[in-house]
């Protein structure tokens, strides 16, 4: 014969609604933020090393300024993950003008039209690589890593105080979607 032991937790209910305050802040809004921030140390190192190596200022075209950071709706949508995209404008033009079916938008973007950039990166038969957004990815992950875990603590941390004051407040509130 087994005995039964049964208990009450009291004051769960002010713990629930700190990590349901929590799980929204962080996937929302701290995780974006902090991901933000360290995406855009690549993004500049990006710049700086395009226009360092790359860029002729005796052209119109300039590389370092068609590069952007831009949200990963579609990454977000599918897996749920956050996600940032460094890349630059007008890069895909390249071959729809060898296939003569260029549509000449390029020269819109803040650098001009720069689709030739993938020959920089990676080169072609007759030009060697001079790659510069590898690199940025690579001589950076120790700051991108430390600055993504010094923000996204920082919102942990801000995540946390709001919760608690929600609770203190009688006002628990569940977002999502």
């Amino acid at each position: 014969m087994s005995d039964t032991i049964q208990f009450k937790i009291e004051g769960m209910e002010s713990l629930i609604a700190k990590l349901e305050g929590i799980t929204y802040d962080l996937k929302r809004k701290g995780g974006r933020s902090a991901l933000r921030k360290a995406a855009q140390i690549v993004a500049k190192s990006a710049q700086d090393k395009a226009k360092q190596d790359i860029d002729d200022p005796k052209t119109a075209n300039d590389i370092s300024k068609n590069i952007v950071l831009r949200w990963s709706s579609k990454l977000h949508k599918r897996t749920g993950n956050l996600g940032f995209r460094i890349g630059v404008l007008g890069g895909a033009k390249g071959y729809a003008k060898a296939a003569g079916e260029f549509q000449g938008k390029g020269k819109a973007n803040p650098g001009g039209d720069t689709w030739y950039w993938r020959h920089q990166e990676f080169g072609t038969e007759k030009h060697a690589a001079k790659p510069f957004m590898r690199p940025a990815l690579a001589g950076n992950q120790s700051a991108v890593t430390n600055t993504f875990i010094s923000e996204y603590s920082m919102a942990i941390d801000r995540a946390i105080k709001r919760a608690s004051k929600s609770v203190k407040s009688g006002t628990r509130t569940t977002r999502g979607h």
